[in-house]
C-alpha cells in the first residue's frame, strides 16, 4: 500500500500554525502537531540570578571548551515581566568548542507548572553554535500531555529589558501522539 505525501499538509500546518495569535493552539489534523509560543525571561547576575556559569573553561575567557553553566529561567506567556508565568526553562550546557568563540551542547526540560499543559514536561538538546540569530534544537521527548513527543524548537533573543537580563521568543512545533499508554 503506497503511503500518502504528507508534505504539503505538514507545510501547510507550519505556515498557518506560525500566523495564529494564541499562544498555544494545535494546527489542523490527524497527525496531533501543536505550535507553542512562549517566552524565556532570564536573569543572569545578582542574587536572583537564574541563569549562571558554574564551571569556566581552562583555555580562558575566549574559550567555550570544557565549560559548564545552568539556568532555571521563566517561561511566561508574554513578553512583558508581568504576563502569566507558565513554567520553568531548566537545563545545563556544555562548552564543546575548542576554537575560539561560543559553542556549546544543551540539554533543557520546559516544566509546565499552569495553564494548558500544566504538569507535563518537555525535552529539547541540541547546539548552540552562538548567541545571535535563531537557535533551532530538537524535541527529544516528554511527559504527561507530551509522552513521546517529537519535534523542533527555535529560540530567539528579543530584547535586554536590563543589562542583566533578557527576553527569549520560543517557538515550540511539537508531533504528538494521542493514544492511551
Amino acid at each position: 500500500m503506497a503511503r500518502p505525501n504528507l508534505t504539503l499538509p505538514l507545510f501547510l500546518a507550519l505556515t498557518f500554525s506560525s500566523l495564529a495569535a494564541a499562544a498555544v493552539h494545535a494546527a489542523a489534523g490527524n497527525g496531533g502537531l501543536t505550535h507553542i509560543h512562549l517566552y524565556v525571561h532570564e536573569k543572569y547576575t545578582g542574587t536572583n540570578a537564574t541563569a549562571t556559569a558554574v564551571l569556566q573553561s581552562p583555555l580562558g575567557a575566549n574559550s567555550s571548551f570544557g565549560s559548564i553553566g545552568v539556568v532555571d529561567d521563566e517561561i511566561r506567556l508574554g513578553a512583558d515581566r508581568s504576563s502569566a508565568l507558565v513554567g520553568r526553562y531548566q537545563g545545563v550546557f556544555f562548552g564543546t568548542s575548542v576554537e575560539l568563540g561560543a559553542g556549546y551542547l544543551s540539554s533543557i526540560t520546559l516544566v509546565f507548572t499552569a495553564g494548558e499543559h500544566a504538569g507535563s514536561t518537555l525535552s529539547v538538546q541540541g547546539p548552540i553554535l552562538g548567541f545571535t540569530g535563531t537557535i533551532e534544537r530538537a524535541v527529544v521527548g516528554g511527559t504527561g500531555k507530551f509522552r513521546l513527543a517529537q519535534g523542533y524548537m527555535l529560540f530567539k533573543m528579543i530584547s535586554k529589558p536590563t543589562p542583566e537580563t533578557d527576553v527569549n521568543e520560543i517557538d515550540i512545533f511539537v508531533l504528538m501522539h494521542h493514544g492511551k499508554y
